[in-house]
């Protein structure tokens, strides 16, 4: 085969063709290698990419649950002894003051019992004071004998020509009846007084019982339930059957518990007394809340400890079954060097990277330190300094050594 002749072009030819030529082999050369990103040169070129300053201010890692509110205490109304609603003074969602009425029973057979007692009571007072009575005749008709027993001893010891024996042992016989009769009188007036404590403690039992049939609140609250009306037969709530019918249901809402189980990770931050905030979203609003127990102990099942938290409602905003979140502070830091968590890229326990922009306006990425993290920044342990510019946002699109055009923004603060 004959070589082709060499083709020789003019030299403004050349110098043209050269700079055709060029573009054609950049598109080439970006056609091959479509997996390697172009990085751009040009500024103006360069995309933008929103920055944000590390800095240094307080941070905290708050623990968020979510629960649901519950009454302080809430029981049931039950009537200590059996009887038919006279009167009835409440009604569903009546707020109520500990020792207010609320409802009368009807018991005649109790009644009746108060005066079979008073009647007994005024019996055993009478027959206290003939006992008494009969006492006071004892000793008397004794002190008689005694005294006669004396003298005609005395006598017969100085004039025994005076007096006969036989008179002497008559009196002594009379002296040792007549107290004999004391002792007995005494005796009887005692049983009488115990007649009588007996007759008056069935009475005041007797009152006690059919003081029950006011039945009043035992503590402030609401009624949340009505399970009886005017006429209905109250049984008496004295037994452990948890069929018996009650009066009502009464809660205590104007202070309310959340209960919420801490993670294990988080109980060595529980402390008593400790204030928290408590967002409840259905009402848009926040409240203040207050750590007040805690069972001190780890379930084995959850791994979660048992924690109470107080919340007044003294205006009975919050309806007990509203759910709340509530905020417990864990770990706070103080000037601590920060970044929005939307700039770190996790990556480990503890361990993350960010994407610098350094002066140059070129991408430099960073493996940091994490410590603290809250829902809005990031504590920057180690490989970031204080003023430092990153990116906010997503990393991905970005590559190491790129030029972009940062653009400062600030990130929405949450309450």
């Amino acid at each position: 085969m004959r070589p082709r002749p060499a083709l020789h072009f003019p030299e403004c030819v050349y110098r043209r063709c050269r700079f055709w030529l060029l573009p054609a082999v950049a598109i080439a050369v970006a056609g091959c290698g479509s997996t390697t990103k172009v990085i751009a040169e040009n500024p103006a070129n360069a995309p933008h990419v929103a920055v944000v300053n590390a800095t240094k201010k307080t941070i905290s890692a708050n623990l968020e649950i979510a629960s649901e509110f519950e009454p302080y205490q809430e029981i049931n109304v039950y009537a200590k002894v059996s009887g038919y609603i006279k009167e009835l003074h409440i009604n569903w969602g009546a707020h109520v003051a500990q020792g207010q009425l609320l409802a009368v029973l009807e018991i005649p057979e109790l009644q009746q019992q108060l005066e079979l007692d008073q009647a007994s009571v005024r019996r055993s007072e009478q027959d206290v004071a003939r006992a008494q009575e009969e006492l006071t005749r004892s000793e008397s008709a004794y002190t008689v004998a005694h005294l006669t027993y004396t003298r005609l001893a005395n006598v017969q010891k100085t004039r025994p020509e005076l007096v006969a024996q036989e008179e002497i042992d008559v009196a002594q016989g009379k002296d040792l009846e007549a107290n004999a009769g004391v002792s007995s009188a005494k005796d009887a007036l005692a049983a009488s007084q115990q007649e009588l404590l007996g007759a008056k403690a069935g009475l005041d039992r007797d009152k006690a019982l059919y003081a029950y049939a006011r039945i009043t609140a035992p503590f402030d609250g609401v009624v949340t339930e009505m399970d009886a009306y005017t006429g209905s037969l109250l049984p008496a709530g004295t037994s452990s059957n948890k069929g018996d019918q009650a009066l009502c249901r009464l809660s205590q809402n104007d202070l309310l518990r959340l209960v919420i189980p801490v993670p294990e990770r988080a109980v060595a931050d529980i402390h008593i007394g400790e204030p928290v905030a408590v967002n409840v979203s259905g009402l848009n609003r926040k409240f203040d809340g207050k750590i007040v127990r805690f069972s001190d102990q780890i379930d084995p099942e959850t791994r979660t400890m048992h924690t109470e938290i107080d919340v007044p409602n003294p205006k009975y905003v919050i309806v007990p079954g509203m759910y709340a979140t509530v905020e417990i502070p864990l770990q706070t830091a103080q000037n601590a060097l920060t970044v929005p968590v939307q700039a770190v890229q996790s990556s480990a326990e503890g361990r993350g990277t960010v994407l610098v922009v350094g002066q140059d306006n070129r991408i430099e990425r960073r493996d940091v330190t994490i410590g603290i993290e809250s829902s809005t920044d990031a504590e920057i342990l180690s490989g970031l300094r204080e003023g430092e510019r990153v990116v906010f946002g997503e990393q991905a699109q970005f590559s190491p050594g790129e030029l972009v055009v940062p653009a400062p923004v600030t990130p929405l603060e949450t309450d």
